[in-house]
C-alpha cells in the first residue's frame, strides 16, 4: 500500500491520517495503566467469536502486572473517532486478505510486552491462523532468550500454527522466512518499486545490504496430539535504526516518495504464507527447498568449524551444500566427509571472506562422521 494509493484510495487514506493528527486519543484509553487490545475479524462468524472472547474476557497475558487492567474492544463497535486512533488501518487489511485460514481474526494493541505473549497464552481462545500486531514492543524477543529491538516503524507480529507431524515443525521457520522474503518482492513489483534483495540468513535471520533488516523467531508445545506453533516477525520497515529498514533503502534507489506499508505487507504475507504452508503440509519441505537454497546467503560458503569431539579440538574447513532432512545445515569437508551443522553456542567463523558470514550464530558439528546420503544423517 503506497502513499501514492489509486484515486480510489488515497482520498480515503490522507483523510483517515489528517483524522488521526487532530483526533482525542482518550476515547481509546482507559487509563494510564491500561493495555488495548482491538479485536477485529473478517467473516460474520469470525466477528461474532471476537464478540464472544471480547465479551466473557477470556483473554490472557504472560507476566501481566496485577494493577494493569486488560482493556478489550471490537473493531466492529469503534465510534469513528475510536477508529481514526487505531494506527495500523484494520480495515483496509481485513477487506484486502484473502486467506482461509491465516490473518483472518487480527488482535491489535499500541504497545504491549510481546506479541508472541499474546498468541502463545491464547491458543485455545483464539482460532488457529489468528495474528497479534502492535505498534510497539516493550519486550520483544528472538532466539535463545535474545531481546528484539522493537521500535516504532518495525513490523511486529505474531501468528499461530498447529501440525500434527513433529518432524515437520522444526522447518516451520524456513516456510516463514520464504514467505516473508518472496512477500517483500512481490509487494514491491505490485507498487512498481525497485525490488529489494532480502535474504535470508540461516536459520532464522532476514538481510540486506549485509545488514539485518527482520527476524523469525518459532516456539512450540505439545498438547493433545497436536503441536501449537507460535511464528513471531520481526521486519524493520519504516525504523532507520538500529541497522536499517525497507523504506530506506527504497528512498536510496528511487526518487519518488512510495513508501511500503505495514497492512500491505502484514496482508501480502498471510496471502502467500498459506499457500507455501499448504504445500508444505502435503508434500513437505523439498518443493520449496530450491527457491530457499536461492534466497539464503550461504550456498557454497566455506566455514571453519571446530569439533571438540572425542577431547580434542580440530578445525574442519567444509563447505555448505544445503540443508538435510531435518532442517540443519548440509555441508561436505575434505575427502567427501559429510556434517550436518546445528546452532547450540559453540563459535563458527569464515573461512574466506564472502557475503554476510553465519558469524555469531555459533554453529557446532553434531554429526561429524562420514556418511553416504543415502543412508541419512548418523
Amino acid at each position: 500500500m503506497l502513499h501514492t494509493s489509486p484515486p480510489r484510495l488515497l482520498p480515503l487514506l490522507l483523510h483517515r491520517r489528517r483524522r488521526l493528527a487532530a483526533a482525542s486519543p482518550p476515547p481509546m484509553t482507559s487509563s494510564p495503566n491500561s493495555l488495548i487490545l482491538v479485536l477485529a475479524a473478517k467473516s460474520t462468524a469470525e466477528i461474532e467469536l471476537a464478540k464472544q472472547v471480547k465479551d466473557t474476557n477470556a483473554i490472557t497475558l504472560a507476566d501481566n502486572d496485577d494493577d494493569e487492567e486488560i482493556a478489550v474492544k471490537l473493531y466492529s463497535e469503534l465510534r469513528e473517532e475510536e477508529k481514526v486512533v487505531v494506527s495500523f488501518d484494520l480495515g483496509w487489511y481485513l477487506s484486502s486478505i484473502g486467506t482461509d485460514r491465516f490473518g483472518r481474526f487480527l488482535v491489535w494493541s499500541p504497545g504491549l510486552n510481546s506479541t508472541q505473549d499474546v498468541v502463545s497464552k491464547n491458543f485455545g481462545v483464539i482460532p488457529v491462523g489468528s495474528v497479534c500486531v502492535a505498534d510497539v514492543q516493550f519486550k520483544g524477543r528472538g532466539r535463545s532468550k535474545n531481546v528484539w529491538d522493537s521500535r516504532k516503524g518495525c513490523l511486529m507480529f505474531s501468528f499461530t500454527i498447529q501440525m500434527e507431524d513433529g518432524r515437520m515443525v522444526p522447518l516451520v521457520q524456513y516456510v516463514v522466512s520464504l514467505a516473508m522474503t518472496e512477500t517483500i518482492k512481490a509487494v514491491c513489483h505490485k507498487n512498481g518499486l525497485p525490488i529489494l534483495d532480502v535474504r535470508i540468513k540461516w536459520p532464522n535471520d532476514l538481510y540486506m545490504n549485509g545488514l539485518k533488516i527482520g527476524g523469525i523467531l518459532c516456539t512450540s508445545t505439545y498438547s493433545s496430539g497436536k503441536f501449537n506453533i507460535c511464528a513471531g516477525i520481526g521486519l524493520n520497515l519504516d525504523n532507520r535504526y538500529p541497522t536499517t529498514c525497507l523504506n530506506a533503502a527504497l528512498q536510496e534507489l528511487t526518487s519518488t516518495s512510495c513508501l511500503l506499508q505495514r497492512e500491505d505487507i502484514m496482508c501480502s504475507f498471510f496471502n502467500k504464507f498459506e499457500k507455501f504452508f499448504d504445500l508444505f503440509s502435503v508434500q513437505g519441505f523439498q518443493p520449496l527447498e530450491d527457491l530457499y537454497c536461492k534466497t539464503w546467503l550461504h550456498s557454497g560458503q566455506r566455514v571453519i568449524v571446530a569439533d571438540g569431539s572425542e577431547g580434542q579440538s580440530v578445525d574442519n574447513i567444509v563447505t555448505i551444500q544445503g540443508l538435510t532432512s531435518s532442517g540443519y545445515l548440509l555441508a561436505i569437508g575434505g575427502g567427501g566427509q559429510m556434517f550436518e551443522l546445528h546452532p547450540d553456542g559453540n563459535r563458527l567463523e569464515d573461512s574466506v571472506p564472502a557475503e554476510p558470514s553465519l558469524g555469531s550464530e555459533n554453529l557446532c558439528v553434531i554429526t561429524p562422521n562420514r556418511f553416504h546420503p543415502s543412508h541419512g544423517i548418523w
